[in-house]
C-alpha cells in the first residue's frame, strides 16, 4: 500500500510539474523541425498482372528516418512538408503467384500540408491537417525468382504518384527547447508496376495507400 501511494504521488507530481513548465508557445513566424523514426505500412491492394489470371502483388512495411518542417502562419496555422530518407519495399505475388518474389524499389514522400494547431500555448499542443504527397519510386530491382519464372533478365519499373494526404500528431513539450512528437500520416499512393523481359510487357496497378506513423523530437526557432 506504501508503495502504491508513493507511486501515485510520484505519478501526480510528474503531471504537475509538466503542466507548471513553461509551454513553448506557438507564434507567427515561428519554425518548428521534428526529427524521429518513421514507418510506412501499406494498406495495399492491386489488380492482376496482366496475362496472369487471379495475380496481384503486395508490398511489405518499410522504416526509416523522416523529418517534417514546419512554419507557422499564425499560432494556430501551419504550412508542414515531410522528407525522410529512402523506404525500400519488398513487392511479393499474391493469390495464384503467393509468394513469388517480385522486386524491391526505394521511394520518397515528399507531403505538403496546412495545418490546425487547437492548443498553441500549451505544453501539449494536438495538431490535425490535409494536403498533397508526391511518391516517387527509383532504384527499382526485380528479383531473380520472377526473373526465372519469366525466362530472362527483367527489369521492373514503378510510375510516381500524387495523392491526397492527412496527419494527425500531438507536440509534447519535455523541457524549454526540445518537445516529443507523435504524429501519423494516411496517404493516397496510386502506382503501375511495369516488368519487361526481353519486351514482353507485365502490368500490375497497385494502391498502396499506406499508413505511416513517426515518432521523435522537435524543437522550434
Amino acid at each position: 500500500m506504501e508503495y502504491r501511494l508513493k507511486s501515485a504521488a510520484a505519478l501526480a507530481a510528474m503531471a504537475a510539474a509538466l503542466v507548471a513548465a513553461p509551454a513553448q508557445a506557438l507564434e507567427e513566424g515561428d519554425w518548428l523541425m521534428r526529427l524521429g523514426v518513421a514507418s510506412v505500412m501499406p494498406n495495399d491492394d492491386s489488380g492482376e498482372v496482366t496475362d496472369v489470371p487471379g495475380s496481384g502483388v503486395t508490398v511489405d512495411d518499410a522504416t526509416s528516418v523522416g523529418v517534417t518542417f514546419t512554419y507557422m502562419v499564425s499560432p494556430n496555422v501551419g504550412v508542414e512538408l515531410l522528407g525522410a530518407l529512402p523506404f525500400e519495399h519488398d513487392i511479393t505475388g499474391t493469390g495464384t503467384i503467393d509468394g513469388l518474389a517480385i522486386g524491391s524499389t526505394k521511394q520518397l514522400p515528399p507531403t505538403l500540408v496546412g495545418q490546425y494547431h487547437f492548443q498553441p500555448q500549451s505544453n501539449v499542443r494536438p495538431y490535425i491537417g490535409a494536403g498533397l504527397n508526391y511518391t516517387t519510386f527509383f532504384d527499382e530491382d526485380a528479383d531473380a525468382e520472377v526473373e526465372a519464372v519469366l525466362g530472362g533478365p527483367t527489369t521492373l519499373s514503378l510510375d510516381d504518384s500524387v495523392g491526397v494526404a492527412v496527419v494527425g500528431g500531438v507536440d509534447v513539450d519535455m523541457n524549454d527547447d526540445w518537445f516529443f512528437n507523435a504524429s501519423a500520416w494516411y496517404m493516397q499512393i496510386d502506382t503501375e508496376a511495369t516488368l519487361d523481359t526481353a519486351g514482353v510487357i507485365h502490368t500490375v496497378e497497385v494502391d498502396i495507400n499506406p499508413w505511416a506513423v513517426m515518432l521523435g523530437v522537435g524543437t522550434s526557432f
